[in-house]
């Protein structure tokens, strides 16, 4: 693929036979960025995984970088009235369902209480290929509305690898301090490699490297995250 004059001036910069250290990387990352508008800074992870396997769970960002989300939560009864206190932007049973099975969808993250599941499982063809269906594995099925909801406000967020075995995760802007954008990316990091399946062989993470939306990708010392893993 041709890329343009400034990506080409941009990957000058990025010694492709190095791999640096995590903050380094941060910083080389943020001076190489072009774009005109803000851009975002990501973390990607090569593991090594089987066809059969995969890697999927939340974690929880230390430093917060996008506009809050609006949460909605299907539940009904007491578990309703406490979604609406811990400052759920919209709460309901059957009416939310049929208003987004008629293309209502402005809402960001679905959160939805065990019992309700029979019936938001119809959505599954909606909200399934948005990413927004509750999953236990995500802690977006759940009795506990009030502390879902304080995680998820904090900047909880969900990593998943992908059919390639790597996970791709936005850990902060260019504008944020490098340190804070370190910090994101290393507990993300350190997260993914607790979730190594019990049955993989060897080394799980390959490779990692950090790059901006337009920016070319930077190697980072994966030795970085193993130590602060043990």
């Amino acid at each position: 693929m041709k890329r343009g004059k400034k990506y080409q001036e941009a990957v000058k910069k990025v010694d492709r036979t190095k791999v640096y250290s995590l903050l380094d990387a941060v910083n080389l990352c943020k001076e190489v960025a072009f774009a005109k508008f803000t851009e975002t800074v990501e973390v990607s992870v090569k593991l090594s995984l089987k066809k059969s396997q995969s890697v999927r769970d939340t974690v929880v960002l230390p430093h917060q970088f996008s506009a809050q989300k609006k949460i909605l939560v299907f539940a009904k009864g007491e578990k309703a009235q406490e979604a609406l206190d811990a400052g759920a932007a919209y709460v309901g049973d059957n009416d939310l369902i049929e208003k987004i099975r008629s293309g209502w969808m402005d809402f960001d993250i679905a959160v939805a209480t065990p019992d309700m599941m029979k019936d938001v499982g119809r959505l599954g063809p909606i909200l399934g290929r948005r990413g927004l269906m509750p999953n236990p594995k995500t802690h977006t099925v759940t009795n506990d509305i009030k502390e879902a909801l304080s995680e998820l406000n904090k900047g909880r967020v969900e990593f998943r690898s992908d059919k390639t075995g790597v996970v791709h995760m936005a850990v902060g802007k260019t504008t944020m301090d490098s340190a804070e954008i370190a910090e994101n990316a290393r507990v993300t990091v350190t997260e993914i490699m607790r979730k190594k399946p019990s049955d993989a062989k060897g080394d799980f993470v390959l490779s990692v490297a950090v790059s901006s939306t337009m920016g070319p990708g930077i190697h980072v010392d994966v030795k970085d995250f193993v130590s602060s893993s043990n």
